[in-house]
């Protein structure tokens, strides 16, 4: 029988999660409980906060002398990863849902987040309807807003609870293993202003066996392409649109963090990169551009985003930091510049074209790049169809070799 983890506070939200549990079962799965609660009277469930503080590092006794909320969240959020991969790694479960406040988002998404993408995961959560970026990550979380706080049953909560309940039974019960290729996967980045060059080099590559993922690089979709290669799930990256390393360096809402193209260097697999929309920043809509940006050269992309144009210096860093990250890499490595701009909105003509900026990015990537990294320079911009057949035939190549 199908199992589906139902994990939360039962000291606090004991009520609610036996709802959810009772309309699981009722409908033909088996549930499996997990109690993350420090403080109150334990319950009955399958496993317990005890065994949950364990498998974080600590003793529940210490947790519960200390009556140190932040610690105990912290302990028992890495006690319920833990557990839940040890669940999922000998079959036990095939599916999991939670719910609650911040304490308990924190820990049943931290549960979710230890899971491989495509296992089904429900989050019920009164931040739901804010940043969910520090709760999903790069996994597949379906997150609920609560509306009202998880306190209680009464008929607003019974309805969202039920729907959270009945979404977690359809997809574990109507779940099949997809008939997939066997093809070589390879990762690639895109932006809009990126997209005519990716889709060419995207279908050529499918047209030579190849099955490509795509991930926009608004920051999550970075990560995600590099925690799939670090999983061994991609063979390949074709990394067009490194722009994250943009709001990395100068302080937009689309970073990927500082480990950004690293994964395929040190696992050696075969990676195509390029600047793709190196020349902009991103931020929300045009009033929330920092003060100290306001007399930069802008770009309303649309109504929620705003880009800004990379000057010169932050280039010139810019191609310092890319060749670093790939003088480190131990597998086949090739960085291609587009000489005549990096993005649709850098090329003559276009608002964003700064021809002394991309020199900069393109000095500083020759100045920095050790030989072992093969740098071809193509006189084109990034979304000339030349560009994006040269991108896809030296990818093509050594995934070959």
């Amino acid at each position: 029988m199908r199992t589906v983890v139902v994990i939360g506070t039962f000291d606090t939200k004991g009520a609610e999660l036996q709802y959810v549990q009772d309309i699981i079962e009722k409908s033909g799965l088996a549930t499996l409980l997990i109690d993350t609660g420090v403080l109150g009277k334990e319950p009955k469930v399958d496993v317990s906060r005890a065994k949950v503080a364990k498998a974080g590092g600590k003793d529940i006794a210490e947790l519960v002398e200390k009556e140190d909320r932040g610690e105990a969240i912290t302990v028992m959020a890495a006690g319920a990863a833990e557990m839940a991969q040890k669940l999922h790694a000998e079959g036990k479960i095939q599916g999991i849902i939670s719910l609650g406040g911040s304490a308990g988002t924190t820990i049943g998404a931290a549960a979710m987040r230890a899971l491989p993408v495509g296992i089904p995961k429900v989050m019920v959560s009164t931040l739901a309807s804010g940043d969910t970026r520090p709760y999903v990550g790069t996994k597949d979380i379906c997150m609920i807003y609560s509306v009202v706080d998880i306190a209680g049953l009464n008929r607003l909560s019974k309805t969202i609870l039920g729907n959270a309940a009945r979404a977690i039974v359809g997809m574990v019960a109507n779940a099949e293993e997809e008939d997939v290729d066997d093809k070589p996967l390879i990762g690639t980045t895109m932006f809009g202003v990126t997209t005519p060059c990716v889709t060419a080099a995207r279908e050529y590559l499918e047209s030579k066996g190849y099955e490509v993922l795509v991930f926009h690089a608004t920051g999550t979709g970075g990560r995600a392409m590099e925690d799939l290669i670090s999983d061994g799930f991609i063979t390949g990256s074709l990394d067009i649109t490194t722009t994250e390393w943009c709001d990395e360096l100068i302080g937009g809402v689309m970073n990927a963090g500082p480990n950004r193209l690293e994964a395929a260097g040190k696992i050696g697999i075969p990676q195509v990169v390029s600047l793709g929309a190196l020349d902009m920043v991103n931020f929300g809509p045009k009033e929330t551009v920092p003060e100290k940006f306001k007399n930069r050269r802008l770009y309303v992309h649309n109504p929620t985003v705003t880009l800004m144009r990379t000057e010169p210096d932050e280039c010139a860093q810019l191609g310092k930091i890319i060749a670093e990250k790939l003088n480190a890499a131990t597998g086949p490595t090739a960085l291609v510049v587009p000489l005549r701009g990096v993005s649709m909105i850098d090329k003559e003509g276009q608002p964003f074209w700064h021809p002394e900026a991309d020199q900069a990015l393109f000095a500083a990537i020759r100045e920095n790049i050790d030989p072992s990294v093969k740098l071809i320079e193509v006189d084109t911009d990034l979304n000339d169809p030349e560009f994006s057949l040269t991108l896809a035939k030296l990818m093509e190549e050594m995934m070959e070799q």
